[in-house]
Order: structure tokens, then sequence, then C-alpha cells
């Protein structure tokens, strides 16, 4: 889809720009942050052959879920499989504020991603609220085929990342219309549509079109975690990560976790949980985190991921952008301490029902 002259795969390329120059400024605080704290780190060329390779077997373990993934979904847009789903979702859109065609963006950012609900956004007359309570639903809830196999790798149960994402969508949509009053005036959008696609036609094309779809996404998945593969291992062996740690402490403390989850937490606030998932893979299998923190930290990232990216995707739409980025941050922090502290009390009620059994089942004397 055309967006005034400016195709959305541009706006794209854009935002991994953006993480690319975001990564490289990080390493360069760092290193002057911390040049003269080696204290007996070294770094050498077996730590960029390291990362390297960290990073080609990160990229080919994502590729194999992101590629038949990307392929099928996108055979299946131009089937009358996406009509059906808008169609079943039509009925629910009216409880949360929504006319019936918001269904669309919906069911396009779930299956398929932001850049293609933003783009269906973007031909619809909608008011100002309706497009604000779109984006809040999709910054919780969007490439769920994806994302949801990238939190498998993860070690955390599917069906659980599926029922937070949408329940979290819905419920702030239901909030936002009994409570927003205003917002009935028509949204004028940052960018006006002009046009969209050439279409294709006859299955030999889609399925090309298919293909191609999926080996760019892998292509610039591979450009986005390789680079921080090599700088994650340049940081560990420069000793930079227990430094950062450290100083997310205070915050992982306060979410009920422990200060091994840090790099898991960064990459995926800053990366996403697709692009940020190497990181995560590899944190979790080498720092030795438990599965409450798994959990937990997969929580915090699925209500508040890539806040960078997700946040300025959403400025073609004219919405203010602080408010959308709040209600994220503020709903992670509190539904991760909430589900913090049911934890830690099944957890306690647990220890003390043993406790007890072993009690009762002591040999008396």
């Amino acid at each position: 889809m055309k967006v005034a002259g400016l195709e959305l795969g541009f706006i794209k390329s854009e935002v991994i720009m953006l993480r690319l120059i975001l990564w490289f400024v990080m390493s360069m605080y760092f290193h002057g942050k911390f040049k003269d704290r080696k204290e007996g780190y070294t770094m050498s060329w077996k730590t960029l052959k390291e990362g390297l390779k960290v990073g080609l077997l990160t990229t080919w373990t994502l590729g194999k879920i992101i590629f038949p993934i990307t392929l099928i979904v996108t055979i299946l847009g131009y089937t009358p499989v996406m009509g059906w789903l808008s169609d079943l979702l039509s009925p629910l859109m009216g409880f949360i504020g929504l006319s019936g065609e918001a269904a669309i963006p919906l069911v396009l950012g779930n299956v398929l991603n932001l850049y293609a609900a933003i783009g269906a956004i973007l031909t619809m007359d909608l008011t100002v609220k309706e497009v604000f309570i779109l984006a809040v639903m999709l910054s919780f809830s969007h490439n769920l085929f994806v994302e949801s196999a990238v939190a498998k790798q993860v070690g955390v149960k599917i069906w659980i990342m599926l029922v937070v994402r949408i329940g979290l969508a819905l419920f702030s949509a239901w909030i936002i219309h009994l409570f927003w009053q205003g917002g009935g005036e028509r949204a004028k959008y940052g960018l006006v549509p002009s046009g969209g696609d050439e279409p294709v036609s006859g299955w030999g094309a889609i399925l090309y079109q298919g293909v191609e779809s999926a080996v760019i996404g892998i292509f610039q998945l591979a450009l986005i975690v390789i680079p921080i593969m090599i700088f994650i291992q340049i940081a560990k062996d420069l000793g930079w990560l227990k430094v950062f740690s450290k100083w997310m402490s205070p915050f992982t403390r306060a979410l009920g976790v422990k200060e091994n989850t840090s790099t898991t937490l960064a990459a995926g606030l800053f990366f996403g949980l697709a692009y940020g998932a190497g990181v995560m893979i590899q944190a979790v299998k080498e720092d030795g985190v438990s599965k409450k923190d798994i959990y937990l930290v997969m929580i915090f990232l699925v209500a508040c991921h890539a806040v960078i990216e997700d946040t300025l995707l959403f400025a073609p739409l004219g919405i203010p952008l602080w408010p959308l980025l709040l209600i994220r941050l503020v709903v992670a922090i509190l539904l991760t301490i909430a589900v913090a502290i049911i934890w830690k009390r099944v957890e306690k009620n647990k220890q003390e029902e043993n406790g007890e059994g072993k009690e009762k089942r002591w040999p008396s004397k």
C-alpha cells in the first residue's frame, strides 16, 4: 500500500535503520563508560567470531519459524479467509466502540504485522477515538503467529501469551470506550492515502510474493540479529553486562525478577519479541533464568516491547504518541508486579501445604 507517495516498506526500512543507529549509540556509550573499567576482561577476534556464530545460528533458528509462517499468511491474504475472520469479528466491534470495518486492520495486524494494520487504517474514514482504540489494541496484540512461536522458543506456553495479549487488547479497548466520551471528530492522518498496491493475480505470482516476503523478512532479521549478538558477545567479554545488570537491578526487583533477566528485558523492550528473540533465547540459556522469571519477563514484554519502533509506527495516524507509550508501560509494570505477587503467594501456600503434609506423615516415637 502506498501512502503519500511513500511505501510502507520504506517506513519499515527507516525503522530498521533506527534500530541499527540505536545499537551503535548504545555501544559507543558503553565503550565510553567502561573503557577504563575492563578489570582483566579482554576482547579478541575469537569474540567477534563467537558473536557471528551465535548470530547466524539464531537467524537460522528463527528463520525456520518465520519463513513458513510468512509464506502461509501471505498466501492466505489472497484468499477469502481474511474476509471470513473480519465478518466473524464484526459483531464484537460495537462492544469496544469500533465500527464493523475496524475488524479488518485488527485481523491484518494480528495475523500479519503492524505495517499491514496501519496501511489498512490509513484507507478508512474513522474517528480519532476509533483510531486511538485500534492503536492501543494493536500495540498489545499484533503479529501473533511469529511472536508466539518466539515465546515458545524461550520456554513460554503459547496459549498463555495469546490469553494475555488478546485479553489486554480487548480490556483496554473496552475501558477507553467506557470512559472516554470525546474523540468523535474525523481522524486526520499524518500521511494521506494515495491508492493501493498493484494487484497480484495467479497462484504463481502469489506464491512468488509469499516466498519473496519471507526471504526479505529473514534477511532483515539477520541484519538486526547478527550485529546484536556480536555486540552482546563483546559486552560479555568486556564485562559490561554485569554492570548493566546492576544498573537494571532496582527495576528488575520492582518487577519481582532477578538481575540475570536484565539482558532479556532490555532486548525485548528496545527491539521487540521477534528481533530481540535471539538475545532472549541466548540469555535464558546462558544466564540460568528460572521458569518463574521467564514467564514474568515475557508477560511484561508482551504488554510492552519494541517501545521505540511500535510507538513511532503509529505517528502517521496522527494520534498522540506519549499516552500510547505510557499506557503500555504502566500496564506492563502493574500486570507483571501483580502476577509476581500472586505467583509468590501460590508458591508460599504450596510450601506450607507440603510442610504440613510432611509433619502429618512423620512417624511418632
